[in-house]
């Protein structure tokens, strides 16, 4: 039984066609008279159609009460659109109502009271499931502008939900080479068969369908519509079309300001690299320099020292041997220039040579793929979270077996640095093993589109993996 049935009953039904057969044959000198009342009170062509269309007069002609209430329910779907509450509408029936009086005489208030109150509920439900629905809208149109990744991925979303939103049959995207024309920078409603349509850009919905509308999303892009039977938009529809248009715009300039901030970090990164091998070789050719040169005066003095000072300058040169190594260290950790002249594969496999000389812990390295075509910015990012990692190991974990994995794929490049050490507790504390030094290269590597994940537990090692797109991507 449908929601319209269980309004009325069957007596209550018996009267109100009783009351129609009164109300019929007065019926166009009523709408007259009505339709002279909206015109004096300043309502639309929409607005007046739809109040004709939920009177007593219309439910006289139509004879069922459950067609009369649905053509009520779309009708009271029209005016929430064209934003007249139920409140409103109802005020206005009543005076429908009072023009009814001289020919009712006093007779079936009751079946008249029950038309009018089965009226307004329907009237309330259109209205509200009309503003459940903008709101479900509206709050997609929020998603798309704030989870999509570009512009493109917004309008496109955008197209679809709103195909659903307002009931038509097609919907598509139009995007210009450069501004659209100025008709197409302007809400257009185009019937079929009119020289508007030459408008409809996507030859799948030109000529297809009895209208459409056009909404433009900026100066390059525009939205496009079909609807199986003509359909003017309301206003309510308007403003939904326009807020979709406003979030679209948000998101655009939202992607274009990351960018610009990527773009912008991604050259304080550069700066960053080139100050760092400018002092990197500067340390190399003068203080490095200067260092040898001391050492072997050093050297030569302590041939020709008595036994009291060679014991003196061989410690000295011993402190400054360990200096020249902390130099070369120092010179490494600001600019692998390791990578430039071996490559990144042979680089990483010394960086595990080296900590395996060090330190009693094993290491087993393997390096799949071709790495040789890396690019250097993710070749340094590759190799400085290697080298943290295993730093990591050598200072904190106190691990006896180290994995440093380098694999390339069609759709990532994947770095994994593996140690069975102590571990810590990841977010624990406001300071961890690995906090400054992986912070840095897990910016870096957001802005090269990768990202650096560190999984720990006490006395269960730790896992650094890093990921990064191929070249390609």
């Amino acid at each position: 039984m449908s929601a319209h049935q269980t309004l009325f009953t069957k007596a209550a039904r018996s009267h109100l066609i009783q009351l129609a057969k009164v109300v019929a044959p007065a019926a166009e000198g009523l709408e007259r008279k009505f339709l002279a009342l909206l015109r004096k009170r300043r309502y639309g062509d929409v607005e007046r159609s739809a109040l004709l269309a939920i009177s007593p007069c219309a439910a006289a002609r139509l004879g069922s009460v459950e067609r009369f209430l649905d053509q009520v329910d779309y009708h009271g779907r029209r005016l929430a659109k064209c934003n007249l509450s139920p409140d409103v509408a109802g005020e206005v029936l009543r005076q429908f109502d009072e023009m009814l009086e001289p020919l009712l005489q006093g007779r079936f208030g009751p079946s008249l009271e029950q038309l009018q109150w089965g009226t307004l509920l329907a009237l309330e439900r259109a209205y509200y499931r009309v503003r459940e629905a903008e709101n479900q809208a509206l709050f997609g149109i929020y998603r798309a502008g704030a989870e999509a990744g570009d512009s493109g991925e917004v309008s496109h979303r955008l197209v679809r939900l709103l195909t659903r939103a307002v009931h038509a049959r097609a919907g598509g995207l139009f995007v210009g080479e450069g501004r659209l024309d100025a008709e197409l920078r302007k809400p257009l409603y185009i019937g079929s068969g009119t020289p508007g349509e030459r408008w409809i850009t996507d030859p799948a919905l030109r000529g297809r369908y009895a209208c459409y509308w056009s909404y433009p999303l900026n100066e390059s892009a525009a939205m496009q519509f079909g609807f199986p039977v003509p359909s003017p938009w309301l206003p309510r529809e308007l403003e939904l079309l326009e807020a979709a248009a406003q979030h679209f715009r948000k998101a655009t300039e939202r992607a274009r300001l990351l960018e610009e901030v990527a773009r912008l970090a991604a050259a304080a990164r550069q700066a960053e690299d080139d100050e760092r091998r400018r002092i990197g070789r500067e340390l190399h050719d003068e203080a490095g320099q200067s260092l040898l040169s001391l050492r072997l005066q050093l050297e030569m003095m302590e041939r020709d020292a008595d036994a009291p000072m060679r014991a003196r300058l061989r410690d000295a040169r011993g402190v400054l041997e360990q200096t020249v190594v902390e130099l070369r260290r120092i010179i490494a950790a600001l600019s692998p220039a390791v990578l430039e002249r071996l490559g990144l594969e042979r680089s990483l496999r010394l960086l595990a040579d080296r900590f395996g000389r060090n330190l009693s812990a094993g290491i087993r390295v393997r390096l799949s793929g071709r790495l040789d075509g890396v690019p250097p910015s993710l070749q340094q990012v590759i190799y400085r979270v290697a080298q943290e990692a295993l730093q990591n190991a050598a200072k904190h974990s106190h691990a006896s077996s180290v994995k440093l994995s380098v694999m390339r794929t069609d759709k990532v490049i994947r770095t994994r640095i593996t140690d069975n050490g102590l571990g810590f507790q990841v977010g624990a504390t406001a300071v961890e093993p690995m906090s400054f030094g992986l912070t840095g290269m897990r910016e870096r590597a957001a802005l090269l589109g990768g990202k650096l994940v560190v999984r720990s537990a006490r006395n269960q090692g730790t896992t650094v993996i890093l990921e990064l797109p191929p070249p390609s991507a």
